[in-house]
């Protein structure tokens, strides 16, 4: 796999982890990646609406993992580069996608991990 260059600041976050609630997590997507709120606030109100339906948390719950790990790692430059880098290896199928689906793992894990959750 190619190795991204290296950037000193891309290795620190951009903004400290958000509370894991929907307010603050819209605050940081707009803040990390603005061009994603429209999905943002599609999967809020999906799940929302799911949660009413089904009189059930778990939509929200699954809503609010999602977004918490993809603010966890948005918040990382580097971290979101590489993810991107090793998506496109996966995607292009021209290498054996084992390591880079590994590694996505790893870098989800992570932000798991560091979101708390």
């Amino acid at each position: 796999m190619t190795a991204l260059p290296a950037d000193p600041q891309a290795h620190e976050p951009l903004i400290p982890m958000p509370a894991l609630t929907p307010d603050a997590l819209r605050v940081a997507v707009e803040s990390l990646t603005p061009s994603r709120m429209q999905a943002f606030v599609r999967d809020l109100v999906d799940a929302t609406t799911s949660a009413q339906q089904l009189q059930s948390l778990a939509p929200l719950r699954t809503f609010v993992h999602t977004w918490g790990v993809f603010v966890a790692i948005q918040r990382y430059p580097s971290r979101a580069a590489r993810l991107r880098h090793l998506e496109e290896v996966v995607s292009a199928g021209a290498e054996d996608p084992a390591d880079a689906i590994a590694e996505i793992r790893k870098i989800h894990a992570d932000a798991e991990a560091e979101a708390r959750l």
